[in-house]
């Protein structure tokens, strides 16, 4: 669904954002991509979502390769992706139904289809009694809680959330990041950027970790070296994960 081989990506005045970075996120998986600012993990989104070009290697997302794309293409391999960012990016002239509907009508979706699809979101995510709520008049988790709907409206493959609780206190950051977790339940996958290791190690997730470009840890590849490696009947099994995200990143 989402593969990286050699990947290169170098800054426009020099330096490299990416340095021979190779993973594969597969359909329905939960993958966190962490590492301290400036290591890398927005470079990995924007390649995904083809707003970036590897400048070397290969990327591929939902059978598209990025490499290779047409800037006419690009609009159809958004709608497979929903992308929810740190910010929200919500128009706040429009109330929290008509941000969301605004992704539909840009697509150019059948407009007796719209209100129907943009309420059921909105109930996915707790917030049809809100739906008539501007973004002023919602609380920071809430607001979010409206960008992940208006991601969800077109029922992507994947959920790219680039620290999505970033700006968000305690509270609200266990109902998205719990609400995130029901999302990839129903099947869709969930790349999840943070530095926050709190949330990391709350579930026996997949990790990916990046430093200053450089893949250095992947508790996918590490679990599969470490149960080749031991005996019968040793070894570990599911959650080491959440756990080796963190020594990893310590």
């Amino acid at each position: 669904m989402i593969k990286f081989t050699n990947v290169f990506k170098a800054f426009p005045k020099g330096g490299l954002a990416l340095k021979d970075v190779s993973f594969h996120v597969a359909k329905g998986e939960f993958a966190f991509l962490t590492g301290h600012s400036g290591a890398g993990k927005s470079t990995v989104m924007k390649l995904i979502y083809a707003d970036e070009r590897p400048t070397s290697g290969e990327v591929r997302v939902s059978g598209y390769n990025v490499n290779e794309m047409r800037p006419r293409d690009v609009p159809m391999l958004r709608r497979k992706l929903g992308i929810v960012f740190q910010d929200f990016r919500l128009l706040e002239d429009r109330t929290a139904e008509e941000n969301v509907a605004f992704t539909l009508e840009v697509t150019s979706a059948r407009s007796s289809t719209i209100a129907a699809r943009v309420m059921r979101v909105l109930t996915q995510v707790g917030l049809a009694a809100k739906a008539q709520a501007y973004p002023r008049e919602l609380s920071g988790g809430e607001q979010q809680r409206v960008a992940i709907a208006r991601a969800l409206v077109n029922e992507p493959t994947v959920l790219l959330a680039d620290e999505p609780t970033g700006n968000l206190d305690e509270r609200a950051t266990r109902g998205v990041f719990q609400l995130l977790r029901d999302i990839n339940a129903s099947g869709t996958a969930v790349v999840m950027a943070t530095h926050d290791l709190d949330l990391v190690r709350q579930a026996p997730y997949r990790v990916i970790e990046l430093q200053e470009g450089a893949l250095v840890y992947d508790s996918a590849v590490d679990e599969a070296g470490t149960h080749d490696q031991a005996t019968s009947g040793g070894g570990g099994g599911g959650g080491g994960g959440g756990g080796g995200a963190g020594g990893g990143a310590s």
